[in-house]
């Protein structure tokens, strides 16, 4: 809080001096669910215990056995239906990960919902988002869909970097997200403990948008406090653990690259991906509930959570 909305400010000053091409489609589901397949095997998910399917809204479910991902496919732009696959992916891959001695067991389940989020955003946000990865991802788009300039290597790197202040939390960019949680928490703090009444959201809401986004959604509920499920299901105390993933992810990120090295030069060696897989299995997927999430952390990475990873990942990534 006391430093992202200047870094949001920084960044979108800085960006609007660079030059993005935007794909142009139309780009046929059936394409776009192949490309995703092949993707999905690049990252180790295993098709014999699991599958990938459609959905309006994409998730990850199932049982180690037999996980299942889903996607939902917009034939104007493949790029959001792309990352979307590759982070429901990284939760497949702890799913898949986990000890099968323990499966039946408590301990054997996934450690958290934070934890299984640092997963799904060390797929998409850590690795895939990587410049490294994006050369293995272009030629792949290419023999998809065809050869055009905005899939060049640097305009794709420059499109998964792109930070564009918005109003829909799920259609954030990496470095707006966080904003977008701040506020619900917040405002989800001052409910449970009585200091103001669902009557009053709107307005907090349109408040704290215009404070860390810089956007109004004074009068418009739809895009404003009534967008989420969270809320109205009972999930109270939930959306904190979508930004506690993200740094646990930087921070996994970080302790695996003092290891083996950083993302640029493991990616170019033959067996750079399985070298980082089984990092994550040896210190995260076969741990499973046998600790608590501290020291899973501190075995992991040394320390226990620690958020300037995640704000030099950030600041590393974007202050170009």
């Amino acid at each position: 809080k006391s430093w992202l909305p200047e870094l949001i400010h920084q960044v979108s000053e800085q960006q609007q001096h660079e030059t993005v091409m935007m794909p142009q489609g139309p780009f046929p589901t059936e394409q776009q669910s192949a490309l995703g397949r092949q993707v999905m095997q690049l990252l180790g998910f295993d098709f014999n215990s699991g599958r990938q399917d459609v959905s309006i809204h994409p998730f990850c479910g199932g049982v180690p056995s037999d996980v299942r991902i889903t996607t939902r496919f917009d034939e104007a732009d493949f790029t959001q239906s792309l990352m979307g696959i590759i982070h429901e992916t990284g939760h497949a891959r702890y799913e898949q990960g986990l000890p099968p001695e323990l499966l039946t067991l408590p301990v054997g389940q996934a450690r958290s919902m934070g934890i299984h989020e640092s997963q799904s955003l060390f797929f998409e946000m850590q690795l895939a988002r990587h410049p490294a990865f994006i050369a293995r991802l272009a030629p792949l788009i290419r023999a998809t869909f065809g050869e055009q300039p905005a899939f060049s290597q640097e305009n794709l790197i420059r499109l998964y970097s792109r930070v564009q202040p918005g109003l829909i939390r799920i259609d954030a960019d990496e470095l707006t997200y966080p904003a977008h949680i701040m506020l619900r928490y917040e405002i989800e703090q001052q409910l449970i403990e009585g200091h103001i009444d669902a009557a009053d959201i709107p307005e907090l809401w349109d408040l704290r948008m215009q404070q860390y986004l810089g956007l109004s959604t004074r009068g418009n509920f739809r895009e404003g406090c009534l967008q989420d499920i969270h809320w109205t299901d009972g999930s109270f105390g939930y959306f904190p653990s979508y930004t506690l993933g993200a740094m646990y992810a930087a921070q996994f990120a970080a302790a695996l690259q003092r290891e083996l090295g950083d993302f640029g030069s493991l990616l170019q060696q033959e067996d750079g991906l399985e070298q980082l897989f089984h990092w994550l299995q040896q210190h995260i997927w076969q741990s499973a509930s046998t600790q608590d999430t501290d020291a899973l952390v501190r075995q992991a990475t040394g320390e226990t959570l620690s958020p300037g990873h995640f704000r030099r990942h950030l600041e590393q990534r974007y202050l170009r």
